[in-house]
């Protein structure tokens, strides 16, 4: 049990200090092409809608396999 733990916590603390780490970097959006070297390491902006396709799957799979 506590090695769950630890791998989700793990898992939980790359995620915040990559997030963390993005959140410093210039945009590439706001500077034009100046800002190439310093991108970011995770599109947000995909991760975000694949986490949105994941849940919606989700609950999809949940109401087909509750109503059997």
């Amino acid at each position: 049990m506590q090695m769950l733990l630890g791998i989700i916590l793990g898992a939980l603390l790359l995620v915040v200090g990559v997030y963390a780490y993005d959140s410093m970097q210039t945009s590439t959006v706001a500077n034009g092409q100046v800002a190439q070297t310093r991108r970011t390491i995770v599109n947000w902006d995909v991760a975000a809608a694949d986490w949105d396709a994941l849940k919606r799957r989700a609950h999809d799979d949940w109401i087909r396999l509750s109503s059997k």
